[in-house]
């Protein structure tokens, strides 16, 4: 079992659970998201001490943005983001502990059902 927790991010849920604009740029919205998780790796999130391995999952016109070399890994949706995060929570969950940040209703059942936990979104920084 890999003792190093997985975060995984829902993109599209946190970057609008902020209105500040990020619908004229989704991509630009994306980075910025991406370029804030670099924090959270060895931090961890409020109540998991780092580190953790953070995957971010984007879709439709975020899904080309570039990976960075800042300890988040990006992850493309080819469909659904939902879709994308459940299948990477089936395999995670299996060997270690996995968290999504999300606040999509239907998403936090099926995260949950899988043997992942949930955490909102004011638990990455979003600024």
């Amino acid at each position: 079992m890999t003792t190093v927790p997985l975060v995984i991010v829902d993109g599209a849920n946190v970057v609008g659970s902020v209105p500040d604009g990020w619908w004229r740029d989704r991509a630009g919205a994306a980075i910025r998201l991406r370029d804030r998780l670099a924090a959270v790796p060895p931090a961890g999130l409020p109540d998991i001490p780092g580190p953790v391995e953070v995957t971010l999952v984007v879709e439709g016109k975020a899904r080309d943005i570039p990976q960075a070399d800042n300890g988040v890994r990006v992850e493309r949706a080819t469909g659904s983001g939902d879709d994308k995060i459940a299948d990477l929570v089936r395999v995670a969950a299996r060997t270690r502990r996995t968290v999504v940040v999300t606040a999509d209703r239907g998403l936090r059942e099926r995260v949950l059902a899988l043997g992942g936990e949930v955490r909102g979104p004011s638990s990455v920084p979003r600024r």
